[in-house]
């Protein structure tokens, strides 16, 4: 079952969404060459601790840290750790959530360390965030969950690479449903699987996190004996951009956008929900 918002949640799940705001923009700041990926971990316990907020990636299925630190090759849930150094020229995702009274928020980044950044992987991060605000544009009533889907391969797909071949879409991993519950349904493929069918109408009151996930190469991942790690299984850099939206009477709200995606939304023609917090 699809969990439906009213306006007053929504507004709760706004205050959640401005917390990870507020650790994206911490950790972003920190995320420097010397700096170890813990390090990143501790600036976000501080921000949620100032906001009063808990965390919501900390303990969940027995994650061992506040947020996930997934740097180069790795894909998604990398854990924090005093070994993992930045160097100049890595790229990491950062991705983490923050609960206020039981409402959840989620978002991730990709960051560039350093300088030195070659321009494919610009362009890779570029392609992957850009694939995401497709995707949040495509939050419509009367549209499908396949329509969220279809915007964000669409956008990605109609990408030249540069060097030629194509972005590899992560097949493993998606989006999903937020509220109440960090993961909830439905599952957001980044890609269409006419096996699964259209999904569930949007209608106000449905709130996703669309996340893309894309490799300089294969689709495919694995997990590290860790159990959480996620890398390419070619070794592939990747990126990862997330933001957790609401559809409103008034059409998307992005609740973990300082602006609530006022301007992104704007240059693609659609306007963006009153800030239940303005």
């Amino acid at each position: 079952m699809v969990q439906i918002k009213n306006p007053e949640q929504i507004a709760k799940m706004r205050e959640a969404g401005l917390v990870v705001a507020a650790i994206h923009a911490a950790t972003r700041e920190a995320a420097v060459p010397g700096a170890t990926t813990r390090d990143l971990d501790q600036v976000a316990r501080k921000v949620l601790a100032e906001h009063d907020a808990k965390p919501n990636f900390l303990g969940y299925g027995g994650f061992p840290a506040t947020i996930c630190t997934s740097v180069n090759e790795v894909v998604v849930h990398g854990i924090p750790s005093d070994d993992v150094v930045l160097k100049d020229g890595d790229v990491i995702s950062i991705d983490c959530g923050a609960i206020i009274d039981g409402w959840h928020g989620d978002a991730a980044y990709t960051a560039f360390v350093g300088s030195g950044h070659s321009p494919e992987l610009v362009e890779l991060s570029r392609v992957t965030e850009e694939s995401m605000w497709a995707g949040i544009a495509a939050m419509k009533q009367g549209n499908r969950l396949v329509d969220v889907s279809r915007a964000i391969e669409s956008y990605i797909r109609r990408q030249p690479k540069p060097g030629g071949g194509k972005y590899g879409i992560i097949e493993d991993y998606g989006g999903h449903g937020i509220g109440t519950e960090m993961h909830m349904d439905p599952h957001l493929l980044n890609y269409v699987d006419r096996r699964r069918g259209k999904g569930p109408k949007l209608v106000p009151g449905f709130c996703l996190a669309i996340e893309p996930m894309v490799s300089l190469g294969t689709p495919r991942t694995e997990v590290l004996s860790d159990e959480w790690t996620v890398i390419t299984t070619d070794g592939t850099w990747s990126s990862h951009w997330e933001h957790s939206v609401a559809l409103t009477e008034q059409g998307p709200l992005v609740l973990t956008a300082l602006d609530g995606g006022r301007a992104k939304l704007a240059e693609l023609g659609i306007t963006a929900a009153p800030d239940p917090l303005a």
